[in-house]
């Protein structure tokens, strides 16, 4: 049985980068637009902008660290969260 606040919907209705530990950062000097973080990464939550780079939607991202890990050109590193 759900508890009773629970509210059944995909993903997009339930946000879950609020318990994210690390963060990705991109640099997009580095970033060579080339699309493997995107690929990789396990929520999808990841764009790639042909102008600027990877794009990290944070509101679904989980803080795993694959995106960086997988990065040819280093361009995504993790550090802290830092909560407002």
């Amino acid at each position: 049985m759900n508890p009773p606040n629970a509210k059944p919907g995909t993903s997009v209705e339930n946000k879950t980068g609020s318990w994210r530990t690390y963060r990705p950062t991109v640099d997009f000097k580095k970033c060579t637009k080339c699309g493997i973080c995107a690929s990789f990464c396990p929520e999808g939550c990841i764009n790639i902008d042909p102008k600027t780079g990877a794009i990290i939607d944070y509101n679904y991202c989980k803080g795993c660290g694959i995106c960086a890990k997988e990065c040819p050109s280093k361009a995504i590193t993790m550090s802290l969260e830092v909560k407002k």
